[in-house]
């Protein structure tokens, strides 16, 4: 199996291959097919598909190698430029050797069994092994093992094709340990919630004002749900706004259809979770209170995006069905001052329009 063609030319194209002074002078041409071919002048290609293998094989940046699998201990017959400079070894130094002189005191057996097993059943294997440079220097290595034959199906060699993945492995190590990180914090957080709000309680018994220390909880249970939800997500640096909204607002969903959401993929920073949190709880609160959840019938719709520019979080909450709307009695409390403090905190606005059917706010938190 020679990357050697017995052909001039490629197809009927009439274009005549460049020749081999021509090829080497080249910078990105490897001469190692030559010397392999030299070497190994029964095994051929023939026709388009050897001038073709040879050149890949001679100017590809992946690192490839063959292996004989009818010599003793498998050893290494073929290995392009690539090879070697990812390996740190020379062709001296790789021919004739098997490859688990790339192996060291780190390298675990779990992939090494697979590729022994598909070698012994002629399958195609692809595994991620730590795998080390001559310098000492250790890299995983995805690699992609599998048979070669003849046209007689009779097995030739074994084909390996090699590729750095140590980024991308530290990427995922990077972001297992966020997750790890999350979840631990999540865990503190609930805690945290847990014993503020038993605190709050105590404090609204002993002085007497429990339904103060109710609507405070009510507050700090909805923060809870928020950050309970996204905080495995927030590894990312942001999160879902969808999955935040639909957490927060639970406890007034029951599937009755008296909740609507309907938003889109939009994604906002960790930071603005609390803003987003009490701002739907305070109106999830009063619609409950004054609003359309206080009549029968009355709907609630949460309408969630980003701005044209991906500057701004815009989140609509629409009341239908709600009470008679009169003027004269809307006042503003607690809430409507927590509201105001906090959008003014996060850089955003909300508007309030009061509608024969109910409030419509307009939520606008910059992100």
């Amino acid at each position: 199996m020679s990357f050697k063609s017995d052909e001039d030319h490629i197809g009927n194209t009439g274009e005549v291959q460049m020749d081999k002074s021509q090829a080497r002078s080249m910078p990105s041409f490897d001469d190692s097919p030559d010397r392999f071919r030299s070497t190994h002048p029964d095994d051929r290609f023939s026709g388009a598909s050897g001038v073709l293998f040879e050149q890949a094989m001679a100017q590809t940046r992946m690192a490839i190698c063959l292996s004989d699998p009818h010599a003793e201990d498998l050893p290494i017959v073929f290995a392009n430029r690539a090879f070697r400079q990812l390996t740190g070894y020379s062709e001296e130094e790789i021919i004739g050797n098997n490859c688990r002189f790339l192996q060291g005191p780190r390298t675990s057996q779990e992939p090494l069994e697979k590729i022994r097993r598909a070698i012994e059943e002629e399958d195609v294997v692809v595994v991620e092994v730590l795998n080390y440079r001559k310098d000492g220097t250790p890299f995983w290595n995805a690699l992609h093992l599998g048979p070669i034959y003849d046209a007689d199906g009779r097995l030739v060699y074994f084909f390996g094709s090699q590729w750095d993945v140590s980024d991308v492995r530290a990427a995922r190590e990077e972001e297992r340990i966020a997750r790890v990180m999350a979840r631990e914090l999540s865990h503190r957080m609930k805690n945290m919630f847990s014993v503020i709000s038993g605190i709050v309680n105590i404090t609204g018994r002993t002085r007497g004002i429990r339904s103060e220390a109710a609507e405070i909880n009510s507050r700090i249970q909805a923060l809870g749900r928020a950050y309970e939800t996204t905080l495995d997500d927030a590894a990312e640096g942001d999160i879902d706004m969808g999955d935040a909204i639909r957490a927060i607002l639970s406890p007034y969903d029951d599937g009755d259809g008296r909740l609507n959401l309907r938003g889109d993929g939009t994604r906002a920073p960790f930071a603005g979770i609390s803003v987003v949190g009490l701002l739907l709880h305070e109106l999830a609160a009063n619609a409950t209170k004054h609003g359309a959840w206080s009549q029968e019938g009355g709907t609630v719709s949460v309408v969630w995006g980003s701005s044209a520019d991906g500057n701004e979080l815009q989140i609509d909450w629409l009341e239908q069905g709600g009470p008679p709307f009169e003027a004269a009695k809307i006042q503003d409390g607690t809430g409507t001052a927590i509201m105001e403090r906090l959008v003014a905190g996060g850089g955003g606005s909300i508007e309030r329009e009061w509608t024969d059917g109910g409030l419509l706010a307009k939520l606008r938190i910059g992100v």
